[in-house]
Parts: C-alpha cells; structure tokens; sequence
C-alpha cells in the first residue's frame, strides 16, 4: 500500500500525556529518544494485537512519527484496517506500511473527517445514500466502537459497496 500521512496531533492517546517528541529540528538522536521510540512501536504492536486482527509476525517500528509495519495480513481489509489503527493513534504523522497480504481485494478509499461531518453525511457523499453510515461504521470496527464519535483529522476507510 505504501506511505500513508495522518495528522500527528489527532486520535487516540496511546503513549500518554504530552508528547516528547522534539520536533523535525532535532537531528542528533540520543538513547532516550531510541528508548522511548522502542516502546513506542511496542505499544503500537499490542494496539493492534488487542484488536483480535488476522494478522501474523506484527513488527511495529516507530521513528519520530513515523511508524513502520510489517506482518502478513490476513485481507486487505486487515491490513487497512491495521493502518488506520495506527495512523489514528495522538503521535504518528505516518505510517510507512509494508505487510503482505494473503487476501488481494481492491483497496477501501481513504477519507480524511472534516469538522461538521457525521458518517451519514459521508455515506451520502461517497455512496448517494446516507443510510449506508452503517458501510462504513462495520468497515472502521473495531477502531470505531460509536458511530456517532467521530471527529475531525481521523481517517476513515470507505469500502466499494457489493
């Protein structure tokens, strides 16, 4: 799939209170920054693995920002579904997704939620109806656990419809 950019101050707050990241300015990376990426990625992997998805040999790498994956998926769905989990995590500007999958589908349209938007308003957007919310609510679960708790720089998968 490829690189994929999320908006770094945005989603949950996986690693905590502030984030310690010192920013693109900093080159000079010391074994605390190293240190504190390592767990970083490990908390990632276990987001993922307590998600229940099919996913074998998860290695979370994070950087700066930057999270890299790798694994076999067990469908393309998984493996969107793994990004956007990632993706949407307070922190990650980007994940750099390199898993295999073991399903090929057509890949789900990414969409980016504005402020005012519900997922109704979307599926009326994306599908012509705005009762096919629930398409796109099952397509984000277990990541979404409301469809009506939504908010704006998260991303969403849109999936083709049947």
């Amino acid at each position: 799939m490829g690189l994929f950019d999320f908006v770094k101050d945005a989603g949950s707050k996986l690693f905590g209170g502030g984030d310690d990241d010192k920013g693109p300015a900093e080159v000079v990376r010391t074994p605390e920054m190293a240190r504190a990426d390592k767990t970083k990625g490990e908390a990632l992997t276990k987001l993922v693995t307590g998600m229940g998805l099919d996913v074998e040999d998860l290695k979370v790498k994070y950087t700066d920002g930057r999270a890299t994956i790798d694994g076999t998926a067990g469908s393309q769905e998984v493996r969107e579904k793994i990004v956007l989990l990632i993706g949407n995590t307070q922190g990650v500007a980007q994940v750099d997704e390199r898993m295999t999958v073991e399903e090929e589908k057509p890949q789900a349209t990414m969409y980016t939620v504005q402020p005012g938007d519900s997922l109704s308003k979307i599926a009326k957007a994306q599908y012509g109806n705005a009762m096919k919310y629930t398409v796109i609510f099952e397509a984000n679960t277990p990541m979404l656990k409301d469809p009506n708790k939504i908010y704006p720089g998260q991303v969403l998968r849109i999936p083709p419809l049947d």
